[in-house]
């Protein structure tokens, strides 16, 4: 494995590479590089190879392979260590049993598709081939009462990573939806596992419709995807990168300076703050406008008789009247 990842490394710098040559830089034997291309090859990677010339990577599979993500990752804590999955049941769950496990902050679950895939309070999540899912644990030294917070955090990432590789203008729903032109584009959801104290470890879930067409008839009209909306294929790899480094530098910043920052960033890119809105909460339903969200990330709504609720979970069923 540690063969083929140093035979590919060197075809990544373009140039046409002997044979002769790769063996020698490697200390390996040529029959050993042949293996290596044809494992290759059988990946999905394009090498061809020119008589007298030798090898050159021409294409890269379509695939969220540790080996791609890895390339080029400017992190020092995310993804750094990453378990892939051509098909999982869910990366939340195979997440949660890793970091039961004690596997290190900053390790991703990443798969191509999911046949259990779930959102916020156990609703499906469609997972057909062409998305992101993908799930990190983090280990904060936070009481568990801040956890709500990391939605917030979680979404700001992923939408400015969206932005930043496709021009579009992503916006955040409360508590927990990306969106981009009012249609559901991708979402967030956490799972923790604390004591009365802190925090073991905290997973959030990351699912995008990249490059999804295969979505089911009955949510069409209300999600999207990257592809539909830019009208091209979106690199998964290059967007798996960029929320990595969005979320790692986030993180960072809630750490040494708190909350305050990503409130505002979040606050930006929300279609929610002065929006009328339908709150359905665990109790009861609320109507009113969506005001602020607290230091916590908890949404402020004022009712029509002017009075203020704090809503720290729930569901917008409607917004309206910005």
């Amino acid at each position: 494995m540690i063969m083929k990842e140093a035979v590919l490394q060197t075809l990544r710098q373009g140039d046409c590479i002997s044979g002769e040559t790769l063996a020698k830089v490697l200390g390996i034997s040529r029959t050993a590089i042949w293996k290596c291309i044809r494992s290759l090859q059988r990946e999905g990677y394009q090498i061809e190879s020119f008589h007298g010339k030798g090898y050159r990577l021409i294409g890269r599979p379509d695939l969220l392979l540790p080996k791609e993500i890895k390339a080029g990752l400017r992190t020092n804590l995310l993804g750094q260590q990453i378990a892939y999955h051509q098909e999982v049941s869910s990366t939340q769950d195979a997440a949660k049993s890793l970091a039961a496990q004690g596997a290190n902050e900053g390790t991703i679950v990443i798969a191509e598709t999911q046949t259990a895939g779930r959102g916020r309070i156990g609703r499906d999540w469609a997972s057909p081939p062409g998305g992101i899912y993908l799930s990190i644990i983090l280990r904060p030294a936070i009481n568990p009462s801040e956890a709500i917070r990391f939605p917030i955090i979680a979404g700001v990432a992923a939408a400015q990573a969206i932005e930043q590789l496709t021009e579009l203008k992503p916006e955040l729903k409360w508590p927990n939806d990306i969106l981009i032109r009012g249609l559901k584009v991708g979402g967030i959801l956490i799972d923790m596992s604390a004591e009365t104290d802190r925090i073991n470890y905290i997973i959030i879930g990351i699912g995008i419709n990249v490059n999804t067409e295969s979505l089911p008839h009955e949510i069409k009209g209300i999600v999207t995807s990257l592809k539909t909306e830019c009208g091209k294929e979106v690199s998964r790899v290059q967007l798996a990168q960029d929320i990595l480094v969005q979320l790692e530098s986030l993180y960072q910043i809630f750490e040494v300076s708190g909350f305050e920052t990503i409130r505002k960033r979040w606050k930006a890119l929300s279609n929610t703050i002065g929006a009328w809105v339908s709150v359905r909460g665990e109790r009861e339903r609320l109507d009113g406008r969506a005001m602020d969200i607290d230091v916590d990330g908890a949404l402020i709504v004022q009712k029509a008789d002017g009075t203020l609720e704090r809503v720290i979970s729930g569901d917008i069923l409607g917004v309206t009247g910005q």
